[in-house]
């Protein structure tokens, strides 16, 4: 009856597993070093657990391959977080739920994978042939990252095989892609197609995994996907902080019409303006920015959602989402502007008098009478303390690395260098190799002894670092005073 809970726990030490690269971020070795330790003695994923392949890959095996990058890196950036007699554990625990989780893209007419799978046993006998395109679709910086430490372009595959199979499906008309899909008819279940939930990360990972891996198909299709999105999503004035009528706003339309589809939006929307910040677009993600904070302003927190013509929440719950503390964290490295640090501010005096409990910080079940539910999502520690800790210590290491880092879409910390762009079975990636041969193994590669690879070169490829010297202030007030009478 509660919607906000699933299944994603696995009966595997979740919290534990993805706050290792936090403690390191944080600069505590000796708790970083406890932690390891004790995933490496305590953690089997050989259980009876059926997960949620998306969460799993983005909560479990992310984080296992960070802390692992982390351990193995030469420079030791954030202090000796080396682990005594390490042998490559967590990369090997990495490759061992990886291959449990592969029997979710077998069997599937269009390569898009089953939402769910038995750690132990596979596929669910009456599983459900429906899955969202954000958890089908964000896959390829985990899988892609494994791949290419392993030297086994198997999970790299599947996952780009699954990428485009739904880029493949998107409107004729309006390049926009459905919120949910049938994955052995290719048949559109949900033809929504908003930033929020079943989309978002969709279009992150088109534009890290470019990043990451350098694979122009990739960036091709985020600036199409981006393209898309400001023709047929944006309302409002044309620019940002100047002319008439209302300033933007992304709303959730037809995929195939363009038409309004409904007047709300989600919290998870928030991470929008972190990605526009990454391709540049600073001047729209400082307006968009301002709306979800106009919303947190009026209730100390963002409700799951928030119905923009009514004026008021949808849905009241409040799960300790990091979206709108990591787009604050993103513009602040963008613009290096005060006022964000203000915003990161007035977040965590929130969070401290509205979900500080005894033994954590709780879901706010309501977001207005701020009642709470006994339960602390791992991506509170994740990502929401580790941008709002980034936000604030600005001599880590991280800021002094230029773009030497970048983070998944838990918040986990990926080293951008060489290494990852070195893919031998890169020709095995076009077209038809992608759609019509993933996983037969005489056309990859023979995966190799796992070697360490250490994060020590900066990757030149990145975008450059852009600044910005705006009246923040100025565009805020004038933002948040139209932001239908919120303040």
């Amino acid at each position: 009856s509660n919607l906000n809970i699933n299944d994603v726990l696995g009966n595997y030490s979740l919290t534990l597993v993805d706050a290792l690269d936090t403690l390191a971020i944080m600069g505590n070795s000796s708790e970083f070093q406890k932690a390891v330790k004790l995933v490496i003695n305590t953690v089997s994923f050989d259980k009876d657990s059926t997960v949620q392949v998306f969460e799993a890959t983005i909560r479990v095996l992310g984080s296992l391959l960070s802390a692992h990058r982390i351990i193995t890196d030469s420079k030791q950036p954030f202090g000796d977080m080396t682990i005594k007699d390490y042998d490559n554990e967590l990369l090997h625990m990495a490759h061992d739920l990886a291959v449990r989780l592969l029997p979710a893209f077998e069997n599937t007419k269009t390569g898009i994978p089953y939402p769910r799978v038995n750690l132990k046993t596979g596929v669910p006998p009456d599983s459900n042939n429906e899955t969202c395109t954000a958890g089908a679709g964000s896959l390829l910086v985990e899988f892609g990252i494994l791949s290419r430490l392993l030297g086994d372009s198997t999970f790299e595959w599947v996952a780009r095989r699954a990428v485009k199979a739904l880029w493949n499906l998107r409107s004729n008309d309006t390049g926009l892609l459905g919120n949910v899909v049938n994955i052995q008819t290719g048949h559109w279940v949900g033809k929504q197609s908003g930033l929020g939930a079943g989309l978002d990360s969709f279009y992150e990972y088109l534009l890290k995994s470019y990043i990451l891996f350098g694979e122009k198909e990739d960036l091709e299709m985020f600036n199409a996907a981006y393209k898309s999105i400001q023709n047929y999503l944006r309302r409002g004035r044309e620019a940002c902080n100047e002319g008439e009528g209302d300033p933007p706003l992304y709303v959730n339309v037809n995929m195939f019409s363009g038409q309004l589809m409904n007047t709300w939006i989600d919290s998870l929307q928030a991470f929008f303006p972190g990605l526009q910040v990454l391709i540049g677009d600073v001047e729209d993600a400082i307006c968009l920015h301002a709306f979800y904070y106009a919303i947190w302003k009026r209730y100390g927190a963002l409700p799951e959602r928030y119905n923009w013509q009514l004026q008021a929440p949808d849905v009241f719950f409040y799960p300790l989402r990091p979206e709108l503390v990591e787009s604050t964290y993103l513009l602040y490295q963008a613009t290096r502007n005060p006022f964000y640090l203000h915003v990161g501010m007035d977040i965590l005096q929130s969070l401290e008098k509205h979900t500080k409990v005894k033994c954590g910080y709780a879901t706010l079940h309501h977001v207005i009478d701020k009642s709470k539910e006994d339960r602390m999502e791992s991506f509170f520690l994740s990502e929401t303390c580790k941008y709002l800790y980034l936000l604030f210590d600005e001599e880590n290491p991280v800021h002094k690395s230029g773009t030497r880092y970048m983070f998944t879409t838990e918040g986990h910390i990926i080293s951008v260098d060489e290494h990852l762009r070195e893919s031998p079975w890169k020709e095995f990636f076009s077209e038809e190799g992608g759609q019509d041969q993933v996983g037969k193994s005489g056309h990859r590669p023979r995966p190799h002894e796992i070697k360490v690879i250490n994060s020590s070169s900066n990757c030149n490829r990145v975008p450059d670092e852009r600044r910005y010297s705006l009246p923040l202030k100025s565009v805020y007030m004038r933002q948040i005073d139209q932001m239908v009478g919120l303040i």
